[in-house]
């Protein structure tokens, strides 16, 4: 008990970067209990096994070929005198540097195997949308981006990064970098971003590359995980996720504006929304007195709306972490991330602060035990199969840290462009950040079950109840409302109708 009372004290003495910074530092302190060796460079030659997170996107990838849910779209604004040779020189120092970006997969003895080869090239395809109007251009090149963006790979044959370039005008031009998922995750993306910004700076002055050789590779990873997550350690993690667990449902019954289809379509749309300024400051003052981060609360927030929108209160949400709590693993491009699977139970009568200091040790205890992959969790809880949703958890929410600033080079500024690729992976992706000071966000959701007027009332539902946690963080849950103003006078007053008609019909 006093453990987690110094816990909880020290959390509240902490300013909001200090809270991110200590619960990265507990992430990596369990790494370093669960298995102490450090990741070196594999010794063996030949072809390399793929990591769990690898292997089920590649069966994923074999029953669905032709899906483009598992491209990594990034586009990014150049404004300026671009040197496109050394744009693509930089490319490809990244395709030299990083082993993963030269991998083929292939089926070796039966088994799924990754293969590097020496040497691959990439060439960046240029598309002159000059000849356009000016006002037509900017509609063209975001048409091209969601296009480009939904082209297959073939895991077998292609260069698993392709860049087009599209050419606005002399000093504008918008760059896509498109990889498959198997190969990179979103920290990856912004390590290709930082890395083309200091070879492009170089490049273009005619000097070599800044950037030291990677001390290992993702395939090193990949072997070491093999060999590391089994026997005891793969023992203690799912023991943990077990019990975590135990008797969850696995099935949260959103309601939708038609059938749920018999098998997953993966249509997807995104609803952009913000939160004011005065609800942030709020929301960061509240969260740092209770002790509690910023994400804790949000995801309190979010599962009395699924909670509400549900009518359950045992409550499965994913959020997904960058997974590199290994010194080793921060500057390798690769597939990394992990899903953690955070349970909230409402059941009872619990109080505001009560369900805080519940998400609060259920969030640390998941953080300590990330290490075991989704997807092998999801084989090792062998849940009923069923086609129509994703396993185990169909909502999802992630916090992001502050978007990349934007990078100024030498005659050229680099920002990023949105790219939607009209897929969407679950039924409903909550996706949050901070930036000057606003809380923005969207919400990714499956478009054959929801229209946009159901997500955007439940982005409104969703800011009152956490105004209401504000204002009522000494009251009971169950006595939180998600209503506006104008749905609570609409429900009182169908509510006297109703009450009306009983009496007549007595």
């Amino acid at each position: 008990m006093s453990k987690t009372i110094n816990r909880t004290e020290l959390l509240k003495r902490l300013s909001p970067t200090q809270r991110e910074l200590l619960l990265k530092e507990l992430q990596k302190e369990a790494a370093q209990k669960n298995g102490e060796h450090k990741i070196t460079r594999r010794s063996e030659a030949g072809p390399i096994p793929l990591s769990f997170s690898q292997q089920r996107l590649w069966f994923l990838s074999q029953v669905n070929p032709n899906t483009p849910l598992y491209n990594v779209p990034e586009a990014v604004q150049l404004s300026g005198q671009l040197n496109v040779e050394a744009l693509e020189q930089s490319l490809n120092e990244i395709i030299r540097r990083h082993d993963v970006l030269r991998t083929s997969f292939m089926v070796v003895a039966g088994q799924p195997v990754q293969i590097c080869a020496l040497s691959r090239r990439l060439y960046l395809k240029i598309v002159d949308l000059g000849q356009l109007a000016a006002t037509a251009r900017e509609a063209c090149a975001a048409r091209l981006l969601k296009e480009e963006a939904r082209r297959r790979f073939d895991l077998t044959n292609d260069l698993l990064l392709r860049a087009t370039l599209l050419r606005l005008d002399e000093e504008n031009h918008w760059a896509l970098l498109t990889l498959h998922h198997i190969v990179a995750d979103g920290w990856s993306m912004g390590l290709i971003v930082r890395e083309v910004a200091a070879l492009y700076e170089a490049y273009a002055r005619g000097k070599e590359s800044p950037l030291p050789e990677l001390p290992i590779q993702y395939a090193d990873f990949a072997h070491w995980q093999r060999r590391w997550l089994r026997d005891e350690v793969l023992a203690s993690q799912l023991d943990y996720w077990r019990k975590e667990l135990a008797g969850a449902p696995t099935v949260l019954e959103l309601p939708g504006d038609r059938p749920r289809p018999p098998v997953q379509t993966f249509h997807g749309a995104r609803f952009h929304f913000s939160f004011s300024v005065s609800l942030n400051a709020r929301l960061k003052e509240f969260s740092h007195n209770e002790g509690v981060t910023l994400f804790m609360s949000l995801l309190a927030g979010l599962s009395i709306v699924l909670s509400r929108y549900s009518g359950q209160t045992d409550i499965l949400v994913g959020t997904t972490i960058a997974n590199r709590n290994r010194a080793e693993t921060e500057d390798l491009i690769g597939f990394f991330v992990n899903m953690l699977v955070m349970r909230t139970d409402l059941s009872g009568t619990p109080s505001v602060r009560e369900l805080l200091r519940q998400v609060r040790e259920r969030a640390l205890e998941a953080y300590a035990h990330q290490d075991l992959p989704f997807e092998k969790l999801v084989e090792e809880l062998q849940l009923d199969r069923d086609l129509s949703r994703a396993p185990l958890t169909q909502v999802v929410f992630t916090l992001q840290n502050a978007p990349m600033d934007e990078l100024r080079l030498e005659g050229l500024r680099m920002s990023m462009v949105e790219v939607e690729s009209g897929t969407a992976k679950f039924d409903v992706v909550v996706n949050i950040w901070e930036e000057r000071g606003e809380m923005h966000g969207w919400i990714e959701y499956n478009r054959d079950i929801f229209d946009e007027t159901r997500i955007q009332r439940m982005v409104q539902h969703y800011e009152n109840v956490m105004r209401e946690m504000l204002d009522h963080k000494d009251g009971m849950v169950e006595e939180i409302s998600m209503l506006s103003a104008e749905e609570d006078a609409m429900l009182k007053q169908q509510i006297e109708i109703e009450e009306l008609d009983v009496s007549f019909s007595f």
